[in-house]
């Protein structure tokens, strides 16, 4: 698709949306046969507007944090973003299925990784630090498709997200803030390249 004009990103947008589901409801459902259910996975329920708009606030601060820290381990490697071009919406329909995407990338990454993965290597390694950092590891390494150097910020952008989780004991700013990353990723590559 790199080298491609004429790149299916429906197909790509629309088969990774198909399959983050399907893994997160495997997951899920593993869970759920061992008797553990989703807000165990997720984190507790809202309990009303003050629990919403606290996650969003917790969400937007941590998203401005992740930004800098991120920006500086980007410009400290040389990362410009111009290797993932190839995926930017360029039609109206395709910049939907992007929102789509990044709302689907919010929730099951985050609860794949976080709600799971991050939970099963702290239990099995005795150690959150070690817990959240090989959380993070997978998470950069889903993302190598987006180049090596770009994986080492993703990487980085997973440790701060199983920070936030672990203090928050909650998947659900971590899903805000990750949703809102690729939202607004898709738009600005969608208007900067015209």
């Amino acid at each position: 698709m790199r080298i491609s004009p004429q790149s299916n990103r429906v197909f790509l947008y629309v088969g990774t949306i198909v399959w983050e589901w399907l893994v997160t409801g495997y997951v899920l459902f593993g869970a759920r046969s061992h008797h553990t259910s989703l807000l165990e996975v997720i984190g507790a329920k809202w309990n009303g507007a003050r629990d919403v708009f606290r996650d969003i606030g917790v969400a937007l601060a941590f998203w401005v944090a992740a930004l800098v820290v991120l920006g500086i381990v980007s410009h400290i490697l040389h990362v410009s973003g111009q290797n993932i071009r190839f995926l930017a919406p360029q039609t109206s329909f395709e910049l939907v299925l992007w929102i789509a995407l990044s709302i689907t990338a919010g929730f099951c990454e985050e609860t794949l990784f976080r709600g799971y993965l991050q939970k099963q290597f702290i239990a099995w390694t005795h150690s959150v630090h070690v817990g959240i950092f090989l959380s993070a590891i997978t998470f950069g390494a889903g993302h190598l498709y987006q180049g090596a150097k770009s994986a080492v910020v993703i990487t980085v952008f997973g440790l701060l997200f199983g920070i936030l989780a672990q203090w928050r004991r909650s998947m659900r700013p971590g899903m805000l803030a990750h949703a809102w990353q690729d939202t607004l990723s898709g738009l600005a590559m969608k208007f900067i390249s015209r």
